[in-house]
């Protein structure tokens, strides 16, 4: 399934990797137990596995997506998750896929979750994906450097990110 995912999207193998170390760090900075550190391996590796169900001229479009296109793009949560409950491998994290981009202040995606009721390991990728994506070239933009996406975080620390996990992540960044 990863190579299947790679193969569609050759940003996303790279930008997991980057994940998956910055989501480790941040779970160990958190003291979060080792069976939730092996789960945000995996739900780094595979949080957009969904995006194989999104059309590649919404995928990879080079400008801002449209209303429905967003709506669509959307929709790979629950693809992601659906795949997820039909792997043994997966399974175990289906639940964490649905829900990775929700945020704190209820405003995310697709369930509308706020604060402690999102999954500790959906907050840290929340976090970690943002800060990922905020620093890598992507089709539709340049990359910002790592301190202007610091301060984005930081503004949005208490609406989109958990405070606490947004202040583990500067723990993590000042070790860089």
């Amino acid at each position: 399934m990863k190579k299947t995912l790679e193969v569609r999207d050759a940003i996303t193998g790279s930008h997991s990797e980057r994940i998956k170390h910055l989501v480790v760090a941040i779970g160990k900075e958190l003291k979060v137990p080792e069976q939730m550190v092996f789960d945000l391996k995996l739900l780094a590796q595979f949080h957009d596995i969904g995006k194989v169900g999104i059309a590649d001229r919404i995928l990879f479009k080079p400008g801002p997506l449209t209303p429905e296109e967003f709506k669509e793009m959307q929709r790979h949560c629950e693809i992601g998750y659906r795949i997820a409950l039909s792997s043994p491998d997966l399974c175990q994290i289906a639940d964490l896929i649905l829900r990775h981009h929700e945020w704190w202040n209820g405003q995310g995606y697709p369930l509308g979750l706020k604060e402690k009721d999102i999954p500790l390991e959906c907050r840290i990728l929340a976090l970690a994906d943002a800060y990922d994506s905020m620093t890598t070239d992507r089709p539709y933009r340049k990359a910002i450097t790592k301190q202007a996406a610091i301060e984005e975080l930081a503004a949005c620390s208490g609406k989109q990110f958990d405070p606490e996990v947004f202040e583990s992540f500067l723990g993590v960044f000042a070790g860089l």
